[in-house]
């Protein structure tokens, strides 16, 4: 599975296994490329950086972009993870163990990917913002949704942290998740 049948999936209602985790993702790798050619079309001009600045920004976004379409890929794997730990048998005190650790750890993976990628979508939140005043002026209404793009990912991948901390049982691990949202605030 590629971004692309992710994205095909999050367009289908009937489609149960792909969510806001996945939406983060997308919304991320949306707001990389639309800061991305805000800074293209800021360079040659005198918007306050240099064309060098502009090109390392757009690399990092690209970089970025890179990984936000494997995170949207990632949590989908990662909510299948949890269905396929609740599908363990549970007959015995053994099997009910098992079964325990399983959602457990599937929960921390499905806690971990959107908190990469929330945490992603604030770098690219900030470097939007960062270029509000230092980009041609023209693609102003680009950049901001770029720049709304990313906050509907930091809040959609927070969301879905959150959602998941419950199937975390271990304290110190989900004291960790919460210094990390808190950190997103």
């Amino acid at each position: 599975m590629n971004y692309k049948d992710i994205l095909d999936l999050m367009l289908d209602e009937n489609d149960f296994t792909v969510g806001g985790g996945c939406a983060s993702a997308i919304a991320g790798a949306m707001a990389t490329g639309l800061i991305g050619m805000v800074a293209n079309l800021s360079k040659g001009k005198d918007y306050g950086y240099e064309d060098e600045k502009y090109d390392a920004i757009i690399k990092e976004l690209n970089e970025m972009k890179a990984k936000f379409l494997e995170g949207s890929v990632n949590d989908n794997k990662a909510y299948l993870l949890i269905v396929n730990a609740y599908k363990l048998p549970k007959s015995t005190e053994e099997e009910k163990q098992k079964r325990r650790k399983a959602i457990q750890n599937a929960g921390i993976e499905a806690a971990k990917v959107p908190l990469s990628n929330a945490l992603l979508n604030k770098r690219t939140y900030d470097i939007g913002r960062d270029l509000l005043e230092k980009s041609n002026p023209a693609a102003v209404t680009d950049l901001q949704a770029g720049i709304d793009l990313a906050k509907v990912g930091i809040d959609a991948g927070c969301a879905n942290v959150l959602a998941n901390i419950p199937l975390i049982k271990d304290e110190k691990i989900v004291s960790d998740f919460n210094k990390e949202l808190e950190s997103l605030d």
